[in-house]
């Protein structure tokens, strides 16, 4: 059984950070996940003095460094998953991804009497289902683009042909981050359609294409309490320039210039704090992290959609600019405390690379080997966050889409960005690849 202990060369803090004087009996944490935003997380919550027995399922191996991981248990198989809980006296799961909080899994851990930081599965469809927070937006006065929902291929395509383009095509339901089609002709709107229903989606939504810099905002929920909990960018197209297809991110930094104190101020009372107030109203109380993506627009920020978990890549630089407790402020969260902690963070930017297989978002090969991780953390305040990995022996393997996070901090975020480029070019990963301009709108 593993304690939370110095963290690996490859992993260490950017910074020692003193620890509080401990103030609860040591807690007993299982980290649900296997991505880079596990591994950013579990490197912060290993900090905690707080922290006891500490597990990960299934984990990888960046996050082993910090957490025992567990093997043989699908997230999806949840009574399995309540038992081995109880059996190793779990206090607080922490759920990483998204896929468990919708099918449920924080109201079988409630009612077997464990605490877990994520949203139940009514609340969750903030990001379950688009077309559930659309209508909520409606009902609420929330400011989003205006849209339309549609059950018949015919039916969408007529309401593209009148509307023109450009025009957003969103398929219902969890698409890991490309459900998405910001259409640029009519024709492409219609193909992304027919390719929604052909996936077997049961309706599509169309929303007016909205003008402005997008920008990320976080926030911490526990029922109607709300507190800020950082910004950021990301990179969602795969090529330099915004180019090529959609994935899961290529990069983002923390935090985003672009989303001024005063626009976040609105964006929290305009958009947020209504939805935490009608989700509460509803009898679906939202508590855990609420990942507001924004747009900026010329009239104010806008609700492009929510998440109801950390972004991955928008996690690995907020951790490292986090100068609290993690841990405390979590299980404050699951517990309806979170008034009583105190959030702070580091004035440094923070900026994440990420190093991907050849050929995502399509098809790519796995398996090959990844040198030069420990030359690349080695450099002064750099991380590297492992996602799709895996270990052979002592050789580090990809095994995935995303595969790393060059993770760097600085007090500035061009002083960033040059630090983990540096790191990233000491990475001998041939059958690899990254952006070369992340961070460029803000440095612009």
């Amino acid at each position: 059984m593993r304690r939370a202990q110095c963290p690996t060369p490859c992993s260490r803090p950017l910074d020692p950070i003193a620890k509080p004087k401990r103030g609860n009996s040591p807690m007993n944490v299982l980290l649900l996940g296997s991505g880079g935003r596990e591994h950013a997380l579990a490197w912060k919550l290993a900090q905690s003095p707080d922290m006891g027995q500490f597990y990960a399922l299934p984990g990888n191996p960046g996050i082993s460094d910090f957490a025992e991981a567990i093997e043989g248990i699908a997230l999806s198989a949840h009574d399995t998953l309540v038992r081995w809980c109880k059996d190793h006296a779990i206090e607080l799961v922490i759920v990483g991804p998204e896929a468990p909080l919708v099918a449920g899994l924080v109201d079988r851990l409630a009612e077997a009497g464990i605490a877990a930081f994520g949203p139940t599965a009514a609340a969750a469809r903030l990001e379950g289902s688009k077309l559930f927070t659309k209508e909520l937006c409606r009902a609420n006065g929330i400011p989003t683009a205006a849209f339309a929902r549609f059950t018949k291929a015919e039916a969408a395509w007529a309401y593209v042909t009148a509307e023109g383009a450009p025009i957003v095509i969103k398929a219902d339901g969890l698409m890991a981050g490309k459900g998405v089609v910001v259409a640029q002709t009519v024709e492409e709107a219609i193909s992304a359609i027919d390719q929604v229903f052909a996936a077997g989606g049961q309706e599509v939504l169309i929303e007016e294409f909205m003008e402005g810099e997008e920008a990320s905002l976080f926030c911490l929920v526990d029922g109607e309490t709300v507190v800020p909990f950082g910004s950021a960018q990301d990179h969602k197209r795969a090529f330099d320039g915004d180019l090529g297809p959609n994935t899961g991110g290529m990069g983002a930094y923390s935090p985003a210039p672009v989303l001024t104190p005063e626009l976040e101020k609105r964006a929290i009372d305009e958009i947020v704090i209504p939805t935490a107030k009608a989700m509460a109203a509803a009898g679906t109380p939202y508590r855990g992290v609420l990942y507001a993506g924004l747009m900026l627009t010329s009239t104010g920020p806008k609700l492009v959609e929510y998440n109801c978990r950390f972004g991955d890549p928008e996690c690995q630089v907020l951790m490292p600019r986090y100068t609290g407790d993690l841990l405390e402020t979590l299980n404050a969260v699951a517990h309806g405390r979170l008034s009583q902690v105190k959030v702070s963070w580091s004035d440094d930017a923070a900026i994440t690379v990420v190093y991907a297989s050849r050929g995502y978002p399509g098809a790519h090969q796995t398996g090959s080997e990844i040198k030069g991780i420990e030359a690349a953390a080695a450099l002064p305040d750099v991380l590297v966050f492992q996602a799709g990995t895996k270990k052979n022996g002592a050789r580090l393997l990809s095994n995935g889409g995303r595969v790393l996070n060059v993770t760097a901090t600085g007090k500035t975020l061009k002083d960033a960005r040059d630090r983990a480029y540096e790191a990233a070019g000491l990475i001998d990963w041939p059958d690899g690849f990254h952006r070369n301009d992340i961070g460029w709108r803000a440095l612009r």
